[in-house]
């Protein structure tokens, strides 16, 4: 088959043109913004990347299109292919298609947490040699060289990042109702994708029709310290186990310590002691991770003692807290907290990691809900482990400005918390600031879902130029 992708740089879109590719099929796609890590992926999948959009791509010999859930009306690239009436889909029905039938599909789900939870089931699966394959919305380090966001395996399990965001400009649905999920895993449920979901209920509504897919054979595992996920236990048809870090959950983490950036807790399942786990990951967010994916992995079969050996190796996903490099004693981070839970979620678990060491959040408001105003009180509460704060610009500045966030006000509401905040609209303005102000110690950590203008590789340069490291500054 000869299969196009429109806007084939999504992660999502990039590692199922790979899994195809790998089936035998000729991949190629086009897409209007490429940047790393996925321009990089696909480069090394040898897979074509055509830029701009353009109608001359879309010729009568393709047997099918894949059209992205970012492209709309207008795109030329669709409008070529509705008028020459060649096959066209959503990315989701082609990994149903392609991959779901005939496995055991393991769907992990929640607004936070899933490619973490992902890439670690995956990972806990291929380390006790039952050779999954895996669909990640990132790039997991322990699969493949330098990292991938796919694995495909010979065995019968499929583990799969289950998106809530919807399907394609013809489909509004949500992506993970179309993943059969024989096994899933609802992290926590809150407000985000202002621009798909109406309100909370509309979100709560799409957690429940997945629920409803799982069979009787099957088994849902609900994050118990989220109410509104555990509420799914009563419209489940399937068994149902929870886990979580409170009393009363199945799978509970308890004894909970942290040093030297390890994570260590003992497990429970039922109240009895599975045994010690190791994470390398930090914060108590990727604590509830590390047992959603090891009570899914459990019950696709992993034995405790490759479950504990498998976490304590597992190395992380790119985005999630990943050190970009060290320069004159500034450690610089990347991340892709973008919802005011994991923004702040994701600055607790680096004040508990470092405790006495200066943190810089540096925050570009860029997803389709973190643009808006909707969220604009959560983020003045979400930055409270920060000693620094920086606001670049909003990304989406065609919002009108009753619904787009305010970065002055958010400076305003965080100043009145007593933190160091200021808007700082431009990536090179930013860089100028941190590397005339940095001390010795200090760690930056760069939150954005987007490419952010460059600025991760912008910042290491610029510390690079300054003649001599400044003195250390504590907390």
């Amino acid at each position: 088959m000869r299969i196009h992708f429109i806007g084939i740089c999504g992660t999502a879109m990039a590692t199922v043109a790979a899994l195809l590719k790998q089936k035998g099929c000729e991949v190629g796609g086009s897409d209007q913004n490429v940047y790393p890590p996925m321009s990089d992926f696909l480069d090394a999948e040898r897979i074509p990347i055509l830029a701009p959009f353009s109608a001359d791509h879309i010729d009568t010999g393709l047997d099918l299109v894949v059209v992205g859930n970012a492209i709309s009306r207008g795109n030329p690239e669709l409008e070529a292919v509705l008028e020459k009436k060649i096959r066209y889909c959503s990315l989701p029905e082609v990994i149903r298609e392609h991959f779901l039938w005939a496995s055991r599909s393991i769907v992990i789900a929640g607004t936070h947490g899933k490619t973490t939870t992902t890439a670690l089931t995956g990972w806990l699966l291929t380390h006790a040699n039952l050779d999954p394959s895996v669909l990640v919305g990132g790039i997991a380090l322990n699969f493949g060289d330098g990292g991938s966001s796919y694995r495909s395996g010979r065995g019968r399990d499929f583990v799969i990042e289950g998106d809530e965001y919807d399907s394609a400009f013809f489909d509004k649905t949500a992506k993970f109702l179309k993943y059969l999920p024989d096994i899933a895993v609802v992290n926590n449920i809150e407000f985000d994708h202002a621009d798909i979901y109406a309100d909370l209920d509309a979100v709560r509504l799409a957690f429940r029709r997945l629920v409803n897919l799982v069979p009787r054979s099957g088994l849902l595992l609900l994050g118990h310290d989220s109410p509104d996920a555990v509420a799914l236990r009563g419209v489940a048809v399937s068994p149902v186990e929870t886990f979580g870090t409170t009393d009363g959950a199945t799978w509970q983490a308890c004894e909970i310590e942290h040093a030297d950036g390890i994570t260590s807790f003992s497990l429970r399942h039922g109240g009895e002691l599975v045994g010690r786990f190791q994470s390398p990951l930090l914060g108590m967010h990727n604590v509830r991770n590390a047992v959603a994916a090891v009570a899914a992995a459990s019950r696709a079969g992993v034995p405790v003692s490759d479950l504990i050996a498998g976490l304590r190796a597992f190395r992380g996903v790119k985005r999630r807290l990943e050190t970009v490099g060290v320069r004159q004693g500034v450690t610089v981070m990347d991340d892709f907290a973008h919802h005011p839970t994991a923004v702040h979620e994701t600055l607790t678990a680096l004040r508990t990691g470092y405790p006495s060491r200066r943190i810089w959040a540096v925050f570009e408001p860029r997803s389709a809900s973190s643009c808006r105003r909707v969220f604009q009180d959560d983020f003045a509460r979400a930055f409270g482990s920060a000693d620094e704060v920086v606001v670049a610009g909003v990304f989406r500045s065609s919002l009108p400005e009753t619904e787009r966030l305010s970065e002055d006000r958010l400076v305003a509401d965080l100043r009145s918390r007593g933190q160091r905040a200021r808007f700082v609209p431009e990536v090179d303005e930013i860089v100028r600031t941190i590397a005339t102000e940095h001390h010795t110690g200090d760690i930056v950590v760069l939150m954005s879902n987007g490419g952010f203008g460059g600025i991760h590789q912008k910042l290491l340069q610029a510390l690079d130029a300054v003649d001599r490291p400044r003195g250390t500054e504590a907390r």
